[in-house]
């Protein structure tokens, strides 16, 4: 996307990068409009999996690279990948940009980012979009999760492929090299989208692409996240957004944080998993503007 620049220019296209308390913080710049700052999921997934063009057309979107992934740098211990620690990087760049406020767009694990930082620094954002995210984790949320992934098989009878699928995530929980760990990921994949097996050429390339390291994906952060009981204090503008058929972050908690945020607009979109940027990119790109009209 770009040459690499270390201070002029900071929103300009392409990729950038500098450092935090002397790690490196690398992003990439697209698109025209106002500022919005997107944080991917994992943690520790690259980054391009959230590439939105459609967004591009109306926002200055400035794609995080998370620390331990990618071109950014890494950090002393796996211990040190804790969400407080994505906040502070996020911070970083957001005051990098130098720009009063920008827009705010999270997905999955980065919702949790987003939501944090939204939290800390209320005067910073201009508008927040929760993609496909939550208020909390914990032993239900994951119980639900494992449920609607060991379900998998059965909404894909006429699939065998779809049999092996809960297998390979559950290799991609174990796993501990980073291609190992790509690989489970990319064979786990199909249980992401609401209709994987009606669209495998569509979103081949992407799967092929899925790329993850392990350190941060393996960190488990002691502090459980649950924002619940503070979601009122959240005034941005805010849109939730969900794929109907998501197994790890679906409508239910999208609801919560509907519920909890004041004058959000939650958008279901009817036929998304946890990828609705991809299944369907048009309307989740309105869901997305319709924010600078508020």
């Amino acid at each position: 996307m770009g040459s690499t620049s270390h201070d002029a220019g900071v929103l300009t296209p392409g990729t950038h990068e500098f450092t935090v308390d002397g790690v490196r913080q690398v992003y990439h710049v697209a698109g025209t409009g106002p500022v919005c700052v997107v944080h991917s999921g994992g943690p520790g997934i690259a980054w391009a999996y959230l590439r939105m063009p459609r967004i591009e057309e109306h926002f200055t979107t400035v794609y995080v690279e998370p620390v331990g992934t990618g071109a950014s740098g890494r950090l002393a211990s796996r211990d040190d990948y804790r969400l407080d620690t994505y906040v502070r990087f996020l911070g970083a760049v957001v005051d990098h940009l130098g720009v009063p406020r920008v827009h705010l767009l999270g997905h999955s694990h980065g919702g949790f980012v987003v939501q944090t930082y939204a939290l800390a620094h209320p005067d910073r954002v201009a508008g927040l979009v929760l993609y496909d995210t939550s208020a909390v984790t914990g032993a239900e949320f994951w119980a639900e999760a494992m449920a609607g992934l060991a379900a998998y098989p059965q909404r894909h009878p006429d699939r065998p492929e779809a049999a092996a699928v809960p297998a390979a995530f559950q290799e991609a929980v174990t796993a501990t090299d980073d291609d190992a760990l790509s690989a489970a990921l990319r064979a786990a994949m199909p249980v992401y989208f609401a209709d994987f097996w009606s669209r495998q050429d569509e979103f081949a390339a992407f799967q092929a692409a899925v790329r993850v390291w392990a350190e941060p994906a393996g960190a488990q952060d002691p502090t459980p996240f649950d924002v619940r009981d503070r979601l009122g204090e959240i005034i941005a503008p805010t849109v939730v957004i969900v794929g109907a058929d998501d197994f790890i972050c679906g409508p239910r908690w999208a609801e919560q944080l509907h519920e909890g945020i004041k004058d959000s607009r939650l958008v279901v979109l009817g036929r998304s998993g946890h990828f609705g940027h991809l299944e369907q990119p048009a309307e989740f790109a309105a869901a997305v503007v319709e924010l600078l009209d508020r």
